[in-house]
């Protein structure tokens, strides 16, 4: 018999349609054929339609960390004055991948479970002058906060002639991130996350106003977009890419479409309201501030004299769902719930039944199905 598999619901990877898996067992390709051009065509498109810009797409044989290294290394050169907010363990990572460029990080330290606000960015930016580029992660996963003052920050970096990148690893595809509106420059995605699709693929858009900047910057060997770019013109890529997964997010993508962005969008809100009602119907917090409170990635506090490992290693091995704990130095103060891709009612209740029941098994006080009617009145409102 067939063991049932986990219900995987850690911030990416995510769950995966069967029509995306699927994809990946079409016959491989040559990536300097005709067929492969066409498929490239395809995902640019969408890609567009995803990222809502008019600007340039491109789709790189990486992880998300790769995505923001390649964005990182192709806008700071040795000693340019790069503003980083850091409030998490991603934008910590942001932060360091400038300085290993040989930038200036100006930092702008904030406690954990806070988001940057625009008028911070404007006193440092009129503080410093000569800035090259604000770097922001805009949904930080492991605070599970989402920057909510981002379209204000890129007026002011549109304002005083700053590049505006934006690490949107864990949200694009499940939250509003219109990129040209918002005047973001440089914006870098997951296939993992919201997209639904496998992990291993990063994507990425760049505005019109970067290029200048990128062709003035000294270039990596493997993440180079001016070489990028010069490839995309015919539908290819400068190296071999991952084939398998190119077929999978061409199908991610499409589910995208046939769905619209109003409604993913509106999907991911009303499973995130539902995991939060439920959540403090059993008397757990959330973690970060309510305002800053992210639709796909769930965080909330981890109970008095309750390990959270030990929550989850039963809520994996008892109930087959998987969450996960905290990160960096909140590994053990937290839970992180990933509500993002195919989420949906089915998933959200399964989840906050199993994550009851294993509060109930470690001797936490629940009342056992509260969680659940209060998440379902959500859905039937």
């Amino acid at each position: 018999m067939e063991e049932r598999r986990n219900l995987i619901m850690v911030p990416g990877p995510t769950n995966v349609p069967d029509r995306v898996m699927r994809a990946m067992t079409k016959p491989i390709i040559t990536h300097r054929g005709p067929e492969f051009r066409a498929l490239y065509g395809e995902i640019t498109e969408n890609l567009k339609y995803l990222f809502q810009t008019e600007g340039e797409v491109f789709t790189l044989t990486a992880s998300g960390t790769g995505g923001v290294e390649c964005a990182i290394s192709n806008v700071v050169n040795q000693g340019d004055k790069i503003i980083i907010p850091v409030f998490g363990l991603f934008s910590e990572r942001m932060k360091e991948k400038i300085l290993r460029r040989g930038g200036e990080a100006v930092e702008i330290p904030l406690e954990w479970g806070t988001a940057p606000t625009a008028d911070q960015i404007k006193e440092v930016v009129e503080k410093e002058g000569n800035v090259k580029a604000i770097a922001i992660v805009y949904n930080e996963t492991s605070t599970g906060v989402t920057v909510r003052d981002l379209p204000e920050i890129g007026r002011i970096a549109e304002e005083n002639n700053i590049l505006l990148v934006v690490d949107a690893v864990s949200i694009l595809g499940g939250d509003m991130l219109p990129v040209d509106e918002w005047g973001v420059d440089i914006c870098i995605t997951g296939s993992q996350k919201c997209i639904a699709c496998p992990p291993g693929l990063a994507m990425i858009s760049v505005s019109e106003g970067a290029w200048d900047l990128i062709e003035k910057t000294t270039k990596p060997f493997y993440f180079d977009l001016v070489q990028t770019r010069s490839f995309s013109k015919r539908m290819e890529t400068p190296f071999t890419p991952a084939v398998p997964l190119f077929y999978a997010l061409d199908e991610a993508l499409k589910m995208v479409r046939e769905e619209g962005l109003e409604n993913r969008f509106r999907r991911h809100k009303i499973c995130s309201e539902a995991f939060y009602g439920g959540i403090e119907a059993q008397g757990l917090t959330p973690f970060p501030e309510k305002k800053n409170r992210s639709n796909t990635v769930i965080a909330f506090n981890t109970p008095k004299n309750i390990e959270n490992t030990e929550v989850r290693r039963i809520m994996r091995e008892h109930y087959k769902v998987v969450i996960d704990v905290g990160a960096g130095k909140l590994r053990k103060d937290i839970f992180r719930i990933g509500c993002m891709g195919i989420i949906s009612e089915a998933e959200t209740l399964q989840t906050i039944m199993a994550l009851e029941n294993a509060l109930a098994d470690v001797g936490y006080p629940v009342k056992i199905g509260r969680g659940i009617e209060v998440a379902q009145q959500r859905f039937h409102m």
